[in-house]
This record gives C-alpha cells, sequence and structure tokens, in this order.
C-alpha cells in the first residue's frame, strides 16, 4: 500500500470513529435534541449546561474514548507496519476522528467542538502531553470558569509542545514528515480557533458565558 493511500486510511479510520455523537446519542436517550437546546452543539460543554453534570462527565468521556480508539487502532495495524513514523499516523487517526466529530456527514457536519476528543488525543498520543495539557485546561477553566479559555490553551500548548519535542528529536521523524507533523497539529489548532472564533470575540466583549461542574444553570 502506497504511503499516502495509508495516511489517508488513518484519517478514515479516525473519522468513522468521530461520527459517534455522544452527546446526541445520550440527549436522544433523555427524550431531548441536544442541538435545539443551548448552544446547539453536539459536545461535552452544551450537555453539561442543558443536561447536568452526570450527563457531561459520560458525553466527554465518550467523545474522549472515540478518538482514543482511533489512534490505538490505528497503532496497532499501521504503526506496527510503519513504526518509523507512527507518530504522524496516530496524530492523521486522531485528526479524521476530531473532524468526524466537528463535521459529522449525517448532521448535515454541524457537531461539536472536538476538545474532548483532543483530550483522547492528549491521553493516547504520548504521557508527556497529558500532564501539560490537564494543567493548562483545569488550571484555566477551575479559576476563570470559562470553557472556552481552556480548550485554547490546551491547543496551544499542544501545538508548542509538538514544536518543542519535533526540534529536540523526540519523534524520531526525518525533517519532511517531521514538517507534516507540525502541519497537522497546526491545522488542528487553527480549527479549534476557527470554531470558537464566537467564544473568543465574547471573551474580548465580557459576555462568555461561564461553566460550573457542579451547578446545571446559572
Amino acid at each position: 500500500m502506497k504511503m499516502e493511500a495509508i495516511r489517508i486510511a488513518c484519517l478514515l479510520v479516525g473519522y468513522l470513529l468521530g461520527l459517534f455523537q455522544t452527546a446526541f446519542v445520550y440527549g436522544k436517550a433523555r427524550g431531548i435534541d441536544i442541538r435545539e437546546h443551548g448552544s446547539g452543539n453536539s459536545g461535552t460543554t452544551n450537555a453539561l449546561r442543558v443536561l447536568g453534570t452526570k450527563a457531561g462527565l459520560l458525553v466527554f468521556a465518550g467523545d474522549c474514548l472515540k478518538c482514543m480508539a482511533a489512534v490505538w487502532l490505528v497503532r496497532l495495524t499501521f504503526g506496527r507496519a510503519y513504526p518509523e513514523i507512527r507518530y504522524l499516523l496516530c496524530l492523521y487517526a486522531a485528526t479524521g476522528a476530531i473532524l468526524g466529530h466537528n463535521f459529522p456527514f449525517y448532521m448535515s457536519f454541524k457537531g461539536g467542538k472536538g476538545i474532548a476528543a483532543t483530550a483522547g488525543l492528549l491521553l493516547s498520543f504520548h504521557p508527556y502531553f497529558v500532564a501539560v495539557g490537564a494543567v493548562l485546561f483545569f488550571g484555566s477553566f477551575l479559576t476563570t470558569h470559562y470553557v472556552s479559555v481552556g480548550s485554547l490553551l490546551l491547543y496551544i500548548g499542544f501545538l508548542i509542545q509538538t514544536l518543542y519535542l519535533g526540534q529536540t528529536g523526540f519523534f524520531g521523524l526525518p525533517p519532511k514528515t517531521l514538517y507534516e507533523l507540525y502541519g497537522l497539529a497546526l491545522f488542528l489548532t487553527g480549527m479549534a480557533l476557527w470554531r470558537h472564533r464566537e467564544n473568543i470575540g465574547r471573551l474580548f466583549k465580557g459576555t462568555e458565558r461561564k461553566t460550573y461542574l457542579f451547578r446545571k444553570k446559572e
């Protein structure tokens, strides 16, 4: 199989797993369409605000696990066959899962914002990313109660870590492939910024809504 086809296969594996919309399924089980409530997003934050803490945690777990499953599946298959580029292939799988979550074709390409799925990327990519991601997200969220701030810092931290570890030779990739890895990390970060563009605007205006783990509604 040509390497281009392998990259596409990893993307497709991730996209198909990412299509499982945990918030939508959970909402339907509770008799509502989550897209018709709150922000209209099919993601963790909206589930937390509309359905409460238990729902938010379950949705987070589901969306996180589907990305982890995509990375693990690719690591066990293509990663073993091509160990020299396993990090790149795993990132392709995670990118596909996040795209599937954000843009599910059967929901008119309107899903969530991909942060819970990104947590799955950090948890399955390498342990180095977990501690920094947790500190950035929870440190900012628990201080400000703005999910958007934690989400954006999570991605910025991921991008900086990827660039730093890549430059130190951690991934063991040749320059051309390493730049491809950087490109995927930059793409994911850019997509997160774009998906949060309205949140960023509200943050500057001081009108962004705060979220509390243990309070269903403000």
